[in-house]
């Protein structure tokens, strides 16, 4: 099947949280490029499908197009795919049939926006949630509780969430779900409200970054990983994930040096290092990093080389340290060594991959207008962009 779709729209995604703080789905946002594009959503279903398949994780499609979404409407859907329809188009007589269709055939929809006008009543059953944005919750007006009397009749899911503060506020308002990226205030000291990555973890993790980054001896590093078994479980777990495409099973940390090599060991040490922390609230973050790495080696893999791949890898996986560990990068980077491309992009903002790293925050921020800018300052096609995102979410997938 054609998939000229990704050279029509624009993709980007973000995660579901539920009140665990685990991440349950990842919506997809959709912008056409041009407005009046003629869209094919047998297109736009086979690329989500390659990525969500039908037997696998959730997604959620919020497709910034009526027409696109008017003929999803009329789709038989796989039970993992969610679709967002706004209100106005909830509201509108005309598409009651098609809605209520999709409802009975076990699709999951979410209303997305305050309706301006009563929804009709065959249809209030049909949504599972409502989506209503930080920005545009009147609650936030009439403090932390629901007014007396007064109860959502479906349950609400809050979008536009950047912060862990907005997401411990939205859970006391009573969402079932956030909804965005709460990576922005976790430097501000006791905003995640829980621990720091345990000591011990990031003490023998960045010791063995250290090590293998001098090369040395087999011993010494499997000496040092033997200090905290869990570590070298995990570690174990991620090189023998499909992600990693190795045809035989690593059985051991010196089977994976002699397979691997230090260079390529040295990028799931960095994966290890960014998924270290205990604290709850800091899930969504660990979560952002993994796909911010994948993504990052994915948008260079035709054009550069292994090394280049790897030291995107890093740089992608380490952009969030400074909010995991609440220090500057430039005081994290003096105990962790990492190339110079990688430190110029995150200690100064500049280098060669400091517009990778913008490309990516557009694709998280679902910002049309960024991710046009991003991509031009890269000389890069969208087809190009979309294609190493869904191969990064497949990616990601595969980890977990």
């Amino acid at each position: 099947m054609s998939d000229a779709i990704l050279g029509q729209v624009a993709l980007g995604y973000s995660p579901f949280i539920d009140r665990n703080r685990a991440v349950t789905a990842t919506r997809l946002t959709v912008f056409p490029l041009k407005p009046d594009a003629v869209l094919d959503a047998a297109q736009l279903l086979h690329a989500v499908g390659s990525v969500w398949p039908a037997d696998g994780a959730r997604v959620s499609l919020n497709v910034v197009s009526e027409a696109l979404l008017q003929d999803l409407l009329k789709t038989q859907l796989s039970t993992n795919l969610m679709i967002e329809i706004p209100a106005f188009m909830a509201s509108d007589p005309a598409n009651i049939e098609a809605i209520t269709t999709l409802h009975g055939q076990g699709s999951v929809l979410l209303i997305k926006g305050r309706p301006v006008q009563q929804l009709p009543r065959e249809i209030l059953p049909c949504f599972k949630f409502s989506i209503i944005e930080l920005t545009d919750d009147r609650r936030l007006t009439d403090g932390a509780s629901a007014p007396a009397g007064v109860s959502r009749s479906i349950p609400h899911v809050q979008s536009g969430v950047t912060s862990v503060a907005d997401m411990e506020a939205s859970f006391n308002r009573g969402a079932a779900a956030v909804l965005g990226w709460p990576i922005d205030d976790v430097l501000t000291g006791n905003a995640a409200g829980g621990r720091k990555a345990g000591q011990t973890d990031l003490q023998v993790i960045v010791e063995l970054i250290n090590r293998v980054d001098k090369q040395e001896p087999i011993e010494k590093l499997e000496g040092t990983l033997k200090r905290d078994p869990s570590l070298a479980f995990k570690l174990m777990r991620y090189i023998n994930s499909p992600a990693f495409g190795l045809s035989v099973e690593i059985s051991s940390f010196r089977h994976a040096i002699m397979m691997l090599g230090y260079q390529r060991l040295k990028r799931w040490l960095a994966l290890l290092l960014a998924t270290a922390s205990k604290d709850t609230n800091l899930r969504p973050v660990m979560f952002a990093a993994v796909r911010r790495g994948l993504l990052m080696e994915e948008l260079v893999r035709s054009s550069g080389d292994d090394e280049m791949r790897n030291e995107m890898f890093i740089c992608g996986v380490f952009s969030l340290l400074d909010r995991m560990f609440r220090q500057p990068f430039s005081e994290l980077m003096r105990t962790i060594p990492v190339p110079e491309r990688v430190y110029q992009a995150l200690v100064d903002g500049s280098g060669p991959y400091q517009p990778f790293i913008e490309l990516v925050r557009a694709v998280e921020a679902e910002s049309l207008f960024d991710f046009r800018a991003a991509a031009d300052n890269l000389m890069m096609s969208v087809s190009e962009i979309n294609r190493a995102e869904l191969r990064a979410l497949t990616a990601a997938a595969q980890l977990e």
